[in-house]
């Protein structure tokens, strides 16, 4: 009863908060749909914390969408021990730039007064989960390695499951806690994206890219 109330129910839950909590915010007040950046508050810690955390989650998060949606493709991809290696190898370092990039970000809203002044409980929450996130992911690449391999055969067909509304949890139920702690924290982050800046993963800025510039002159009036 509990694996189905954590395997089928919850990740149904959370997926359904997490749409139409979205949509609701977007209809609602859409220019909420933002990071709420406090880059002008504090720049040195920002740029390092945020560019490790960006180039180690978004590759990462990409190769398990792949996994979950081109689940043949992948495991074609890492049939033969030089591309395993390979693949577990870019896990690692990605997994602990991640890791690395969003303790300085913590560490960043700790020590700065005017970070900390702005940084809401929800915030605090979000961090935390994903921090723990990523800290059970490079368990499972450190601990229990060729997850390349065994995701295919575990974690993709319980989501393909979920997405077909057929739900077997057997895939997955007889996984370490470990696994299962990083799966259901996946989907509590999901869930929570309605009521926090994740939200601003759903409104990248493609537009950024080929902005025009914008030139910045602070003055001051003279004293004489």
């Amino acid at each position: 009863m509990l694996d189905i109330m954590l395997f089928v129910v919850f990740p149904y839950v959370a997926l359904a908060i997490g749409i139409v909590g979205t949509i609701y915010r977007y209809l609602t007040n859409q220019y909420s749909f933002t990071s709420l950046s406090s880059q002008f508050l504090e720049n040195d810690l920002q740029f390092w914390g945020s560019t490790l955390w960006h180039y180690g989650i978004l590759p990462t998060t990409i190769i398990h969408l792949a996994g979950f949606t081109i689940p043949k493709v992948m495991f074609a991809l890492h049939s033969t021990p030089e591309t395993l290696y390979l693949a577990e190898l870019a896990g690692k370092v990605m997994g602990i730039m991640a890791w690395a990039g969003l303790a300085i970000l913590i560490y960043r809203r700790l020590v700065s007064s005017k970070i900390r002044a702005i940084t809401t409980p929800v915030d605090w929450i979000v961090l935390s989960l994903l921090f723990a996130q990523v800290f059970f992911g490079l368990i499972l690449a450190f601990a229990y390695r060729w997850g390349a391999a065994w995701f295919i055969h575990t974690a993709t067909p319980w989501m393909v499951s979920l997405a077909t509304f057929q739900p077997a949890p057997q895939f997955v139920t007889a996984l370490p806690l470990a696994h299962k702690v990083h799966f259901l924290t996946g989907f509590l982050l999901f869930a929570l994206m309605p009521f926090s800046r994740l939200v601003h993963i759903v409104t990248f800025p493609f537009s950024y890219m080929w902005r025009r510039f914008q030139l910045v002159i602070w003055t001051r009036r003279r004293v004489s």
